[in-house]
């Protein structure tokens, strides 16, 4: 079985190896070989700890900096990758190193097996025995009816997305009615022993950025702390405009005209920045991956939910594992693509620079 990526758009193998050495499509050099067990280390040095698990590319919601409210062209049944095949990923994931799995969409709570999903992630463990870590984004909508099931399941931690507490704004952000369920997901989640929540924000200039410090209000209300986040161009109808997006330094500007802000040290791999809000204990998180990258310190791979591993958001390869998956490949292919795709991880994703390509994919098929 051949390791395989593959150019997103054309969809056409560029390169191939066998599954022990892999190939990089990005940089053109053979990975070096490992076995299962070892650190997944790319060629800048930064050791991946964490993989997201995209379970679906359908979502309740039609957010207008995600999808388009009609025509959208959803993943095929057939090449959903199945409970028993996200668990062998992620097995052989965990004993190279991977700590933490979160579980994203689209929406993860659209997944009918979701809890299952849960139980049998959290019940994997890595070297030594050491536990692993199961993280959920979510709308927010079935979350109360369902967070009881998935912390009996194993669940740890929550990001809930709310970018406007006004009922006609969530209307217009989201094209769909649903503010009272998001609401109540996040009261389960305030009322639950998960900590900490996160609630999450797309900060964007004259839609919502008048409401930083109600939503920072409503979320140190809720014992959360509230992440607001520079809009990137991951929408699938390619309307990014940068003048659009509201930058960290006026969030936090903005803030500052409430709050004394003091600096979070040790951020290590973590995507957002965070401040102290007056001292503490309550704090807010900026994810400013447009003018602030830390792509350094990215420790992160993405797994789609049609079974392609990427190791960037704006990445324009996908290393494809279903082949492995469903034709008998054993769990050192599978070992063997994961180092390919950590191999050919660039240093950073160039969204500053004037050859940037949006990638063709949308955030809902890609997996926050």
């Amino acid at each position: 079985m051949s390791a395989i990526p593959v150019t997103i758009g054309r969809r056409v193998p560029v390169s191939a190896a066998s599954a022990d050495v892999g190939v990089s499509a990005a940089a053109g050099v053979a990975a070096p070989a490992a076995t299962i067990g070892a650190p997944l280390v790319d060629t800048h040095g930064r050791v991946h700890r964490d993989l997201r698990i995209s379970l679906t590319d359908r979502c309740s919601l039609r957010c207008t900096y995600c999808m388009p409210e009609q025509g959208n062209e959803w993943l095929a049944k057939s090449s959903i990758v199945s409970l028993d095949e996200i668990v062998r990923i992620a097995r052989v994931a965990a004993a190279d190193g991977i700590t933490t799995f979160r579980l994203t969409g689209g929406e993860p709570l659209l997944r009918a097996d979701i809890v299952e999903v849960v139980r049998r992630l959290a019940a994997i463990t890595g070297p030594g025995g050491r536990p692993v870590e199961i993280a959920m984004t979510t709308n927010g909508i079935r979350l109360a009816e369902l967070l009881p099931g998935l912390v009996d399941a194993g669940l740890d931690r929550l990001n809930i997305s709310i970018d406007t507490l006004r009922r006609d704004r969530f209307h217009a952000l989201t094209r769909r009615d649903r503010l009272d369920d998001v609401l109540a997901g996040i009261a389960a989640a305030a009322a639950s022993g998960l900590r900490p929540v996160k609630l999450n924000a797309v900060a964007m200039r004259d839609v919502n950025d008048d409401e930083l410090v109600d939503l920072v209000e409503f979320a140190t209300g809720h014992d959360a702390q509230m992440r607001f986040i520079e809009q990137m161009p991951l929408d699938a109808g390619h309307t990014w405009d940068r003048s659009r997006m509201v930058t960290q330094d006026e969030i936090l500007a903005t803030l500052r005209g409430r709050w004394t802000l003091t600096p979070v040290p040790g951020r290590g791999g973590a995507p957002a920045a965070r401040w102290l809000l007056d001292g503490g204990p309550h704090s807010v998180g900026v994810i400013a991956s447009v003018t602030a990258p830390f792509c350094g310190d990215c420790d992160r791979l993405r797994l789609t939910a049609d079974g392609q591993l990427r190791n960037c958001l704006f990445s324009a390869t996908e290393y494809d594992l279903l082949p492995i998956l469903r034709g008998g490949g054993e769990d050192g292919q599978v070992d063997g693509m994961l180092r390919s795709c950590v191999h050919g991880k660039l240093p950073g994703h160039a969204i500053n620079d004037p050859s940037f390509l949006q990638p063709v994919r949308g955030m809902n098929a890609i997996g926050g």
